[in-house]
């Protein structure tokens, strides 16, 4: 049987089901625990009800502590390696603001919490989603002890998005956000960029 097929003319991204039973769109948050706290409920049910990747994030209003947009890993369920936590949750964010960045003029700023140290892909697409912060829990070296290649972020990458105007805030609850992942690891959950 081939996996080639033509390409769709229209793609279909959709949250699982269960987020809107999950998360209180309307809630309001302050602090950073409690904002991560949603982040990393989100991965751990994504790995409990086997709906994609053990990483979570939610996107705040700074100051008034507002539910912006959320996300979950999606990769393996919707077959897109674009669908990391972080990347959904700009979308969902985006797409609430009807806004193609965060930091347009008459928005508040606004904050990315992450249940991992992002990728790459997730930590490039921070600074053009226009937050202005980003929170996480586990770093790069908790994914990749579970063999998710996180690819090339260096030092100098941060040095450049903070000249850029992004600030960063690692390891809130990280503890928490190590446990989704042995759980994801118990579970025999995919490692698709290994």
């Amino acid at each position: 049987m081939s996996r080639t097929a033509p390409f769709p003319l229209q793609l279909t991204i959709a949250l699982p089901d269960w987020v809107r039973h999950t998360v209180d769109p309307g809630v309001q948050l302050h602090g950073d625990e409690a904002r991560m706290r949603i982040a990393i409920n989100l991965a751990r049910e994504n790995v409990v009800r086997g709906t994609g990747g053990p990483f979570g994030a939610a996107i705040f209003e700074a100051g008034s502590g507002r539910l912006a947009g959320v996300g979950v890993n999606l990769v393996v369920p919707l077959n897109n390696s674009c669908l990391h936590a972080e990347v959904v949750a700009f979308m969902t964010a985006q797409a609430g603001r009807q806004s193609y960045t965060l930091a347009a003029p008459g928005l508040p700023a606004h904050e990315l919490f992450t249940s991992c140290e992002p990728c790459a892909m997730c930590l490039g697409a921070s600074l053009w989603s226009g937050v202005k912060r980003v929170v996480w829990a586990a770093t790069r070296d908790d994914a990749d002890k579970l063999a998710f290649d996180e690819g090339p972020v260096f030092a100098s990458s941060y040095k450049y998005l903070r000249r850029r105007g992004l600030s960063f805030t690692p390891e809130v609850l990280r503890a928490e956000a190590q446990q989704v992942f042995t759980l994801y690891g118990e579970r025999g959950g995919e490692i698709y960029n290994a």
